[in-house]
């Protein structure tokens, strides 16, 4: 979203907001969640379905019109026949402080858990594009900048063969995907994001072979053996065997989500 507004800012595009202000029972989207507008463009969601469909229309009406802000009470069921059951009530309103939209916007993706992604080769590529769909600040370390290609919008790109300074800088709870061309990269970036302790997700990718021998190499520098027990390898591991890097992307977003934006460790 931020990407969004930030080149519709440059651009001069004017902006509608559709803000679920209240929510009642059983429905799509929580109190609080929005979606902006242009005359041709979207972005974010109330809920989708008829809801989001007519109130789009009307903030376009809206945006066209110039009129003030307006408020919509809609029973999910009765007035729409969406079978959620709850109500809700919509604002839409024109955005007459950008500035102030970016810095709300920005302000709440910083508060987003950081992701970083070592590795820009085939499964690397895939997966930053696969993960730059989820509510994460993802960064993306390679030495090799030829191996990024086209980068999605919104995620950080670093350059470098200094990783450390980057891994050492990710606040706690943050998460760490270790993909690069070089096993001995791997067992060093691993190596110090388990010996943090405080990071939520350190995945590997790699075979179970790959993480007997390097959980042994981790014993031996004296990584404790619970900290060792937190590395996920393989990574994307629900017993489908495809090997294309599309189908490893799709399995470790759904873990990431799963084990970073939901805390969960399953």
């Amino acid at each position: 979203m931020l990407a969004d507004v930030l080149r519709w800012r440059q651009e001069g595009q004017e902006i509608v907001r559709l803000t679920v202000i209240r929510a009642r029972g059983s429905t799509p989207r929580e109190e609080g969640a929005f979606m902006l507008l242009t005359r041709t463009e979207q972005t974010g969601t109330i809920g989708g379905g008829r809801l989001e469909w007519d109130c789009m229309a009307e903030g376009r009406a809206l945006l066209a019109s110039g009129d003030a802000p307006i408020e919509r009470h809609i029973p999910l069921g009765p007035a729409i026949n969406q079978c959620c059951g709850g109500a809700v009530t919509i604002r839409i309103e024109r955005v007459d402080s950008p500035d102030a939209l970016e810095a709300e916007i920005r302000a709440e993706w910083e508060r987003l858990p950081q992701l970083l992604l070592f590795g820009a080769g085939h499964v690397g590529r895939a997966l930053a594009r696969s993960l730059a769909l989820l509510p994460l600040r993802l960064v993306w370390v390679d030495a090799r900048e030829e191996e990024f290609g086209v980068v999605p919008l919104g995620v950080e790109t670093h350059v470098t063969e200094r990783w450390e300074g980057l891994l050492n800088a990710a606040p706690a709870g943050s998460g760490v995907l270790v993909l690069t061309q070089s096993h001995t990269l791997d067992a060093l970036i691993t190596g110090a994001a388990l010996e943090r302790g405080d990071l939520r997700y350190v995945g590997m990718i790699g075979s179970r072979t790959k993480r007997k021998r390097f959980e042994s190499a981790f014993r031996q520098i004296d990584i404790p053996q619970e900290k060792i027990d937190r590395l996920v390898c393989p990574i994307g591991d629900f017993g489908v065997r495809d090997k294309r890097p599309e189908m490893i992307a799709a399995f470790v977003t759904a873990e990431v989500a799963a084990r970073l934006l939901s805390g969960t460790d399953s």
